[in-house]
């Protein structure tokens, strides 16, 4: 009798097969309040039978040295790193926005600036090779100052290779002023380090948006889990949209081990908005601008999304969860 059951549980476990491994696709991102649905996504994944190992990287251009040598399947990072690494021969598309906003420009709280264009002749603070670091350009430009790493321009550039050293050097008044991200501007304003000069959305960029890009190998040669993939970043940005309560907590909870405070995130997340889209040109303009100031030093700028803006997917995606674009999602950029 026993070796009766036994054969049959045998044979009922030759029909049914093993259990279908979870397919790991990892993921480059960074430690940012608008950046909380790309590491929610881990929570989730099971349900798509995905497995996403999530590593952090301290800014955006870090991550595609290892997207470049097949550690990394997926990133997010500001679009001016998926530039950079695109115009020097990365292979990776952009298939999908998932945050905007942002940024900020700050003083030192005795610097009486009320304008960017009353900070000539003092020290500017950015983070090289982020978003901030194009923004921050193109708003001096805006506004007629001159710039330089040395002395004998409008305003001499530091840059710095994080961004809580940002806050640091601000609050130590190293520097006079600084460009700097979420949260961690609003914990500079919300410590008495700095106040907001201007949020930089004035420019031919914009309002900048992040995108989640994806090397060409997983788009190309596993396109069923690139849809999976898709689904899955879908669903974690809508669950966010729709339960700000508990994108707060799983931000301030697991990605910042409690070490944001409620109104800070809130604050911060006042100057950035999770999003699916990607606008039309908008990573064009930013390639654009980016050979203007020579940023990147990239070897062969991108030409044009058609050449590696993919957003089939995301649209699948989006219309089979009855997800809809942000109406405030500008159908091009300025």
């Amino acid at each position: 009798m026993l070796k009766r059951l036994a054969a049959v549980a045998a044979a009922l476990a030759a029909i049914s097969g093993p259990a279908a491994a979870q397919d790991v696709v990892r993921l480059g991102n960074l430690k940012f309040a608008h950046y909380g649905a790309i590491s929610y996504m881990k929570e989730i994944a099971g349900k798509y039978n995905l497995k996403i190992d999530e590593k952090q990287f301290a800014k955006g251009a870090d991550i595609y040295p290892a997207m470049a040598v097949d550690q990394i399947d997926i990133a997010a990072s500001g679009a001016d790193g998926a530039v950079a690494a695109r115009g020097n021969g990365v292979k990776l598309l952009v298939v999908a926005g998932f945050a905007n906003g942002g940024v900020r420009i700050l003083g030192r709280p005795d610097l009486g600036a009320k304008t960017l264009a009353d900070v000539k002749g003092k020290k500017v603070a950015v983070v090289r090779g982020g978003t901030q670091d194009l923004m921050l350009l193109a708003e001096l430009e805006k506004n007629g100052i001159t710039w330089s790493e040395r002395p004998g321009k409008d305003v001499q550039l530091v840059y710095f290779n994080n961004y809580a050293d940002l806050n640091q050097a601000l609050a130590q008044k190293y520097v006079d002023v600084i460009c700097q991200s979420e949260p961690q501007s609003t914990q500079a304003i919300s410590n008495g380090w700095g106040y907001e000069i201007v949020k930089p959305y004035d420019t031919p960029v914009g309002v900048p948006y992040r995108p989640l890009v994806m090397t060409e190998k997983m788009y190309t040669e596993k396109p069923e889990i690139a849809a999976r993939v898709l689904k899955l970043f879908v669903e974690a940005t809508k669950t966010f949209i729709e339960k700000p309560d508990l994108a707060e907590k799983y931000v301030r909870e697991t990605v910042f081990k409690g070490q944001l405070s409620s109104k800070d995130f809130r604050d911060s997340m006042e100057n950035a908005d999770y999003t699916y889209d990607m606008p039309a040109g908008h990573m064009q303009v930013t390639a654009d601008l980016m050979h203007k100031y020579g940023l990147g030093k990239m070897v062969n700028p991108p030409k044009g999304d058609a050449e590696w803006v993919k957003l089939d997917l995301l649209e699948k995606a989006k219309a089979e969860l009855g997800a809809k674009s942000d109406p405030k999602t500008p159908s091009k950029t300025n």
